[in-house]
């Protein structure tokens, strides 16, 4: 086997296994249920502190995975820019700021009400980008051994045949690297 071949087997090393997959689902559905029965049970809360904390979850949420996106687009080689990656990080740091921010500010809440409240939305947003990290990741494996410039050889190998110019920042990434090396470009 030389540089240019790469085997089904090596790839799928890199893919997340179906208990890590599963599991980071499990402890989403945990940390937003949680998240969201606490607010449903807080009798102390108004309606527009709910509201409040909801809607610093789903921002919090979104500016996770969008950054995670972003670190990794740029990690492959995928052109973003620097205004979307600032203003990702920004709504992160913003939705983190702002529960602290509420957290510290309410006066209704035990201080175990608020370590729970900010228990469940840390687990959440760790939670969220682990999944589109798997995910991901799972769409790179398919992508790769599914390539229409592989030749699968009778003993599982796969020859990748040379096609157009290769990027030149594909093996920032551990899966830039696989690519790269699939290329031929070791």
């Amino acid at each position: 086997m030389n540089n240019d071949t790469i085997t089904k087997s090596q790839l799928a090393a890199y893919k997340p296994t179906t208990a890590y997959v599963g599991t980071s689902w499990a402890v989403m559905l945990v940390g937003v249920l949680a998240y969201l029965l606490g607010l449903w049970n807080a009798q102390s809360m108004l309606l527009n502190e709910k509201g409040y904390y909801l809607a610093v979850l789903a921002l919090g949420l979104y500016a996770a995975i969008s950054l995670q996106k972003t670190l990794r687009d740029r990690s492959e080689g995928i052109p973003t820019t620097n205004m979307y990656y600032l203003i990702s990080w920004a709504a992160l740091g913003l939705s983190i700021a702002l529960i602290v921010m509420g957290l510290m500010n309410a006066g209704g809440l035990s201080l175990s009400e608020k370590g729970f409240y900010m228990m469940a939305f840390t687990m959440s947003l760790f939670a969220a980008v682990t999944i589109q990290k798997n995910t991901r990741d799972e769409a790179q494996i398919r992508t790769l051994t599914a390539s229409p410039m592989t030749t699968v050889k009778n003993d599982g190998s796969a020859k990748i045949a040379h096609q157009g110019a290769p990027e030149s920042d594909s093996g920032k990434s551990l899966f830039g690297s696989v690519k790269s090396r699939m290329e031929g470009n070791d």
